[in-house]
């Protein structure tokens, strides 16, 4: 089977979060099979920097719902939405 590379943008909770500790939260919370092949970072407004992390999923997983549920319940998360999605 192949994988699928999805693009994910996760909104902090305030400009005050910690990056580096949030996205090693979101690594932990990673469901099995699943792994973050980069991170990028973008401005949002008012000091708000939004991650970019690029998932790489086994195509079998069923899609992204599982990494979008995961991160959702990290500390620090205000909201996950899926940016881009392609299989590799």
């Amino acid at each position: 089977m192949g994988k699928v590379a999805a693009k994910m943008k996760v909104m902090p909770q305030s400009p005050e979060i910690d990056l580096d500790d949030l996205q090693e939260r979101l690594e932990n919370a990673l469901p099995e099979g699943a792994k973050i092949s980069r991170v990028d970072r973008e401005d949002v407004a008012f000091g708000l920097i939004a991650l970019f992390p690029t998932v790489l999923i086994p195509d079998e997983a069923g899609g992204t719902d599982a990494v979008e549920d995961a991160f959702a319940d990290v500390d620090g998360v205000e909201s996950v939405s899926v940016d881009e999605v392609g299989r590799i």
